[in-house]
Formats: C-alpha cells, structure tokens, sequence
C-alpha cells in the first residue's frame, strides 16, 4: 500500500471562467462537465495527472467556481459560531446551493491544496474584474502559494502582446504576496512548453519538503511531453520523405502535343497526360498528408479526424493558362527530368492548400517560348520524360508541416474535436523565415534523391532537422520568462553535426 501523500494542484476560479477545460487539456482526457451556464462543477473532485515510479503522485482538483466571494468573506469571520456552522453545512447547501459551492471550493484550497492554480478571465482588465479583490483575498486566508493563469486569451499572438498582457496582470497582482506567479496558460491555445515553465513555478512555490517528490513527478511529466514531440516530428518527416522519391512519367509525345498547343493546335492528349501524371503523385501526397495529421491529433490526446486538411483540384490542372504570381505561392510544384528545369512553371499543381488556407499551390501557366524550346533540348533523344516534386515544393511542405505542427500542438481539447482553423497570420512569416535558414540543410537532403530513393533514408535525415526547427520555433513564441529556461527538448541534437545529412 503506498502511503506516500500525493501532491495537490487545485483549480479555482469564479464562475465559469474555464477550469473544467483546463482540466480536460492538462489530463489529456474529458472530465467533468463543460457547459455554457455558472456552477456547473458541483464538488472537487481530484484526478491523477502523473505519477511516478516511485510511488509519488500530483492530483488536480477541478473545484466548484466562486460566486459571492464578499458574501463567503463575512461568512469565515462567523468561524467557531454555531449558527454560522449551520447555516454553511445545512441550510446552504439545499436554500443557497451556488453560495455553498463557493464554500465547498474554498475548504478545498484550505485542506487540500499544496499549490493553487488561479484561472482568471484575461479578455477582462484587471482593473475591471469586480470579482478579483474579493477572491484574492479568499485565497490569502487559504494561506495557500497561488499560480495565477491567464485564461481567454484568444487567438495566440506574437510573443511581446502576450508578454505585455501577463506583465499588466502581474502589476495589478503585485499587492498580493500569496500571488507567486503568472503566466498564460489558455485552455484553448495552451502549448505543452507553457506546462513545462507552470511545472517550473509550482516546484518553487511548493515547501521544501514537497519539492523532491515533485521533482520525480516533473520528470515523468517532461519525459512524456519530450516523447509526444519526437513522434510527432517523426510523422511529420514520413509523408515528405515518400514526396521526395515519389516519381510518375510523362510520354515524350505528349511534350510535343503541348508544343503544338502552344502553337494554337490541340492539346487534349497533352492536358490528360499531364492530369493524369500529377493526379498520380499528389493524391498518394494528399492521402499521406491527411494520415500524417490524424497521427498528430492522437499524438497529442486530442479527438477529430483530418478531413479536408489537403484539398486538391488535379482535375482542373493543365486547365488554366494563368501565369503564376510566384509571390502568392508559399512553395512551387516543379517537373525534373535531369536538367528540365525549363518546365517547372508548366506543372504548378491547381489550388491546392495545406490547412486552414495557406496556399501552396497554384494555376498552370503557360510556357514561355524560351521555356518550350529548353524543355525540348532537354528530352531530345529520350522516350520518356520523368517527372518529380522539385526541391522549392519540397521546402513547402516542410512550411506545411510545421505550421500543421503548431496548430495541433496549441490546440487545446476546450475546443472540443480537432478542426482546422486560420491559423494566426504571424506563424507563417515566423515558420517560412525559420524554414529559409535552413535551405541549405534541406537542400543537402533533397540531393540524397537518387535512381534508388530511399524514403526511409530521406527521413532518417529530415527529422533530426524538423526537430531542430521546430524546438526554435516554440522558443520564439514562447520565449523565456524571468530566468526561466524552456527545456532543451532535443537534447540528442547536441550529438548531431549540422549539415551532416550527405
């Protein structure tokens, strides 16, 4: 029988605020109840959320909401008077039942929690949240270390917003010496970095005496986050390696049907040969990719399906003779045979997208006559031309990846099953920059496509680099707080030689 005491985290906040939510994303599972009206949790109720080998184990209490906190205030002075015991333990609980889970949540914090975690509504101002002074002053006669985290961000934004709206919020808490830390952890867009610096601060916040026990908890807590990450960046690096050997053929004969197009003739056989070419390597590409987000949603213990994560229109390719705006397109699909690069502007895969709108894809355009006769001294003597994803296209759907990647990894299970949505308008400048910086690595993968393409050995190479970029990114959106060091979550990077992938 283990009688080691657990450690005890619980959730408090007033009304309504989203501690059920919270609760469902830091546990990974649903519980409890989740519904649009006050006092919806009726009792604390505590769930496991890691234990370690040793015996050891961290609770999370889900705890009623505060409602009248002035009221329960007055009531506490009443302590030690039989009436007032009374009126607490029978009368309210059947006359004045949301003022009797304000009790219930309080006698929680007093004899049950180690540390309290604090939601408050950030879409409010400090100074316009009534409920606040009043409830703080609840928790200091808790006599409890208090965590506040900022819940109701909204939509993630660049890192400095997000620094500004915790600094007004630890100003406007600063009078309250029970208050030991602030920082964001939104139900709805929290990332798992952000629970690594709350693990941080709840380890300072704790007595002495807790702090060994908790360390071995946080451990456990780090080593799966650590594992959720590696997985995910090794299903990322799966769909792109089997691109990048993906080939299909072209008939010399249709080139020169297109040439006769060109010309003004004809070119039914060339447009469904081209259809037919690209059509058998993006719908294989299209299948992977929604497999690939699938994996990433149950990776992090989230439900939904990833329908519609890849959207193509092959039908219409070969359709259009717009000219590409090469500024629209975050990456190009090209056609290689050799030296073909006269063709890549002739095989640009129509709308296709990745996600929630971030185009990567474009119309066909038509061939320049520079570009037709470079195309056809290129294949001049050949029975075949092959065709392939060219290595820009490529560096696309690295850019695709990742943002796919961070979208799955802030999605929080508050909002319900996965679906894709915008995603905030800086990530994609954040994750092209990051992507840029490393061409040159990329480009030395790229060049590991020889007559045996290996997808196991292209992906091999990619996903120490994904890891890499990724771990950058999640440091530049979440950078570090007042000392506070995010994770080396790539430790085995250290061993790793850059540009080691030829």
């Amino acid at each position: 029988m283990n009688d080691k005491l657990p450690i005890n985290l619980s959730l408090i906040a007033h009304t309504n605020v989203g501690k059920t939510t919270l609760a469902r994303t830091l546990l990974g599972h649903d519980v409890g109840e989740v519904r649009d009206e006050t006092h919806t949790t009726t009792e604390a109720t505590s769930y496991p959320l890691v234990d370690s080998p040793e015996g050891d184990v961290l609770l999370l209490w889900d705890t009623p909401g505060f409602g009248n906190s002035v009221r329960l205030l007055n009531r506490l002075k009443q302590q030690g008077n039989p009436v007032g015991w009374f009126l607490a333990e029978v009368w309210d609980r059947y006359r004045d039942r949301p003022f009797w889970l304000t009790q219930v949540a309080v006698r929680n914090v007093r004899d049950q929690a180690d540390v309290i975690l604090y939601l408050v509504n950030a879409s409010e101002q400090p100074e316009d949240a009534g409920y606040l002074a009043p409830e703080l002053a609840l928790l200091e006669w808790a006599a409890k270390p208090v965590i506040v985290l900022l819940n109701q961000t909204g939509q993630p934004r660049p890192p400095a917003e997000e620094q500004a709206e915790v600094a007004r919020w630890r100003t406007a808490l600063q009078q309250w010496p029970q208050v030991k830390s602030v920082q964001s952890l939104d139900a709805f867009t929290r990332c798992w970095i952000q629970e690594f610096v709350l693990f941080a601060e709840i380890g300072r916040a704790l007595p002495e005496n807790r702090r060994s026990a908790f360390e071995g908890l946080a451990k456990v807590w780090e080593t799966r986050r650590l594992a959720q990450f590696s997985a995910a960046m090794a299903a990322l690096a799966q769909p792109i390696a089997r691109a990048a050997c993906n080939r299909s053929t072209l008939p010399t004969k249709s080139l020169l049907a297109r040439l006769g197009e060109f010309l003004g003739f004809s070119q039914d056989e060339a447009k469904q040969a081209m259809a037919d070419a690209v059509r058998g390597m993006g719908e294989p590409l299209e299948k992977e990719l929604r497999e690939c987000t699938e994996r990433l949603i149950s990776i992090h213990d989230l439900k939904g399906g990833a329908a519609d994560v890849v959207r193509t229109r092959l039908s219409d390719v070969a359709a259009s003779k717009t000219p590409m705006d090469p500024g629209k397109a975050a990456a190009v699909l090209g056609v290689l045979s050799g030296a073909l690069g006269g063709l890549k502007a002739d095989l640009l895969a129509g709308g296709m997208t990745f996600g929630a709108g971030m185009l990567i894809g474009a119309v066909l355009g038509a061939l320049g006559g520079a570009g037709v006769a470079q195309g056809i001294n290129e294949v001049r003597g050949t029975t075949e031309v092959t065709l392939r994803w060219d290595d820009a296209f490529l560096d696309g759907l690295v850019i695709a990846a990742l943002m796919r990647y961070l979208a799955v990894a802030h999605y929080g299970r508050g909002r319900g099953a996965w679906q894709d949505r915008e995603h905030p308008p800086f990530w994609f400048a954040l994750v092209s920059k990051a992507v840029a910086d490393e061409k040159l690595r990329l480009a030395s993968i790229w060049k590991l496509r020889d007559a045996d393409c290996s997808s196991e050995r292209i992906g091999a190479a990619l996903t120490p680099v994904l890891e890499e970029i990724a771990r950058a990114l999640l440091k530049n959106l979440h950078p570090d707080g007042e000392g506070k060091t995010v994770p080396d979550i790539s430790p085995h990077m250290k061993n790793t030689e850059r540009g080691n992938t030829e």
